[in-house]
């Protein structure tokens, strides 16, 4: 049935109007055009619509220029002269603490039942362990995963995989590991597992499962360089805290530990002080590799530079030699002939007595007998690049205990000679590190450090 005559002459109408105005104005179409927005009973009646305007271009910012918002969590000092974070692992999580250690690279948790540690009474709180069996993310590693070989090389199913004639049976677990710590070690088996964050999850995060530990106050976060420590595992772009003063104490004060997981277009974080990393350039001892070397071009002690030999501020072909900074180490440490030289220099400028007893007594030197205010002559590391740490007094002289005698919380043993006792010549430990701004800048490789009070959070 044709249309009604009332339908087609409408129709027709329209489409002599569409023929007429697009032979006028070719490639364009007039419709009738909408309000942007109603009446408004407000007297500014283009508020909404700047509005609109405002969060349009800010949302577009945002998408252009989105940063992830970078993970942190909280540092606490400890009475046994490190500090501590706490991280998730396991689903549902189970929180533990670790020690924040920048020496080494293995993350490790005390972990089972049965989990003994020797020689641990004599810390404040007894650790308490992860129990893989309530976690339904853990997971033993294989030997033929490719993050057992982290740990133990290329070679590793050699070790694990039973080879005959017929077929390969490479179905065991990878193999139990040893960690040595200076005075403690620990030894267990690697884990696969969640490490969790508020905001951000991370499935098969390589995590030790110590069954024993000698002297380990807590498990131990590697964040060194390796490819099992935390940092390479998040795929960081740096990190960063602020160690706050401590009296080796369990004090309730915390400060951040802010971890960056993309690039930024900012190159320089506002007044701190840059020096690149150096690469140790042995092979022979795969530890030196973990470290953070920086080039220490020189130390000075008031305004006398400490001649120290340069082949001990730099390592040799040997590896041995060389600065490395550790938050995981309590006073920063020098080998012999380094020490002797700053500590003489003290000596010589310094005009309290001499405390030789309380030099006995705590290993400490050089100690003297305060009285009132105490004045020493600054100490200042320089390294290259022109970075430039003076230390706070409270740094590098402290009261010891209750008495009127402060000494250098610098230490050193009874080797003597350059690169006897084999690896770095100082280590730059956290107590060095106290109340400064600190930034591992992986991306560029650099380390930064602005001083602070770290009771302002970063």
């Amino acid at each position: 049935m044709p249309p009604p005559p009332s339908l087609v002459f409408s129709i027709l109408c329209f489409l002599s109007v569409f023929i007429f105005t697009s032979s006028s104005t070719p490639n364009t179409i007039t419709l009738p055009l909408s309000h942007i927005f109603t009446n408004h009973p407000s007297s500014q009646p283009f508020h909404n619509l700047k509005f609109a305007v405002s969060t349009s271009i800010t949302r577009a910012r945002h998408l252009k220029n989105h940063q992830p918002t970078p993970l942190k969590t909280q540092i606490h000092p400890k009475s046994y002269g490190g500090y501590s974070i706490d991280l998730n692992f396991g689903t549902p999580p189970q929180t533990f603490s670790f020690i924040l250690d920048t020496g080494s690279t293995l993350v490790w948790l005390p972990c089972s039942s049965h989990y003994l540690c020797s020689n641990c009474n004599s810390f404040h709180n007894a650790p308490k362990s992860f129990i893989p069996k309530n976690s339904s993310s853990s997971k033993l590693v294989g030997c033929t995963n490719p993050k057992c070989a982290w740990l133990f090389g290329a070679n590793v199913e050699s070790r694990c995989c039973k080879q005959n004639t017929a077929t390969a049976n490479c179905s065991l677990t990878c193999p139990a590991y040893t960690v040595q710590y200076g005075l403690g070690s620990t030894a267990g088996f690697l884990l696969s597992e969640n490490l969790n964050f508020p905001a951000k999850i991370l499935p098969d995060f390589l995590v030790g499962c110590s069954i024993v530990s000698v002297y380990q106050p807590a498990g131990i976060a590697g964040f060194g360089r390796g490819p099992e420590s935390l940092p390479s595992q998040m795929n960081l772009t740096g990190f960063s805290y602020c160690l706050l003063s401590h009296q080796f104490d369990e004090s309730p004060e915390t400060s951040d530990l802010v971890l960056h997981t993309s690039s930024s277009d900012k190159k320089r974080t506002n007044d701190v002080s840059y020096t690149p990393f150096l690469k140790n350039p042995s092979s022979k001892n795969p530890a030196f590799g973990a470290y953070y070397y920086l080039t220490l071009r020189r130390i000075v002690v008031g305004k006398k530079r400490v001649r120290v030999p340069k082949r001990l501020l730099e390592p040799d072909v040997d590896g041995n030699g060389g600065t490395i900074v550790d938050s995981g180490s309590t006073f920063t440490f020098m080998e012999r002939p380094i020490f002797d030289l700053i500590a003489q220099e003290f000596a010589k400028q310094v005009n309290y007595t001499r405390a030789r007893e309380v030099e006995k007594q705590s290993g400490l030197s050089p100690c003297f007998v305060v009285s009132g205010t105490a004045s020493f002559p600054e100490l200042r590391f320089e390294f290259r690049g022109g970075a430039k740490m003076s230390q706070p007094l409270t740094n590098y002289y402290s009261l010891v205990g209750k008495s009127n005698v402060a000494c250098l919380t610098i230490v050193s043993d009874d080797v003597a000679g350059p690169g006897v006792a084999g690896g770095p010549a100082v280590i730059l430990g956290n107590y060095q590190q106290q109340n400064f701004y600190i930034e591992y800048d992986l991306r560029n490789e650099r380390f930064g450090f602005r001083s602070q009070s770290c009771k302002t959070r970063v």
